[in-house]
């Protein structure tokens, strides 16, 4: 499934960060597909220009590569610069990656840095594109957030109140920027088959229920901002949990996923290391 973007609207040019792979590059590619211009932004510069390349053969769209760690607290300005010369109408603020683990033995300098990534780079970019796309009275963002992170995710304690902010950010200036002419949504995903899993200690092929495809997670992102829904949460079963499961029950359920996936990881690097 591919939703096709109005490019009068979200055109010419979108910027999508941490776009050389998982959810970020499927963006990419579903907006390269609708013959909109792309900047690729993340830090791996050789993936990006794989990227680049690849979707400018396949759709005829333009492609800008912006090596940059959004995580920096001085990023914003190296990537206005990159991008000031171009009529951006559809900014995905994507970056990101989980730090799974009890909380209180992780490294306080890597919650710091990953709170920069997760929350303030949001606010940043949102900030400084918002003020942009405000101005040309069109456009759309899109935020990544985490569903059921308003409720705290136990081993993923940093990572989910970040995303909570992102939450609130985002479904604060859906109202804000209506009237501006300004779509926000924010992308609240479920377990997507992502690299990231493996981080966690998950098997996509054993876990309860089956990690979404980043192609149908992405295509119900893009129809919500479509939408212009303040938030959409990808795919029906993941909808009715969050609807239905309580928070308690979540935080547990959650718990015992990322308990059980984080052991399985430890043993099998623990075995490696005896081998």
């Amino acid at each position: 499934m591919r939703v096709a973007l109005d490019k009068k609207r979200f055109g010419p040019w979108a910027l999508v960060t941490g776009a050389s792979s998982g959810i970020g590059k499927e963006f990419a590619r579903q907006i390269a597909a609708s013959g909109i211009n792309i900047v690729l932004v993340a830090r791996r510069e050789d993936l990006l220009k794989e990227v680049g390349v690849e979707f400018s053969k396949r759709y005829g769209a333009e492609h800008r590569v912006v090596v940059l760690d959004v995580s920096r607290e001085d990023f914003i300005g190296q990537l206005a610069s990159a991008t000031d010369d171009l009529d951006i109408g559809l900014v995905v603020s994507n970056a990101g990656t989980g730090n799974p683990g009890e909380f209180l033995k992780l490294d306080r300098q890597l919650l710091q840095a990953t709170l920069r990534l997760s929350a303030m780079a949001h606010l940043d970019i949102t900030h400084h594109f918002g003020a942009k796309l405000a101005e040309r009275r069109r456009g759309g963002i899109i935020l990544a957030g985490a569903m059921g992170a308003e409720n705290g995710v136990p081993l993923m304690a940093n990572d989910g109140a970040a995303k909570a902010y992102v939450h609130s950010l985002g479904e604060a200036l859906h109202y804000e920027f209506k009237p501006l002419g300004v779509y926000v949504t924010v992308l609240a995903a479920g377990f997507t088959n992502t690299a990231v899993l493996e981080k966690f200690g998950l098997d996509p092929k054993t876990m309860p229920m089956k990690p979404m495809s980043v192609e149908q997670c992405v295509s119900e992102g893009l129809s919500g901002l479509l939408k212009n829904r303040s938030r959409i949460v990808p795919g029906r079963l993941n909808r009715i949990l969050n609807a239905l499961v309580p928070a308690f029950l979540a935080r547990k359920m959650e718990a015992d996923l990322l308990g059980k996936g984080l052991a399985s990881k430890s043993a099998l690097a623990n075995a490696r290391a005896e081998a």
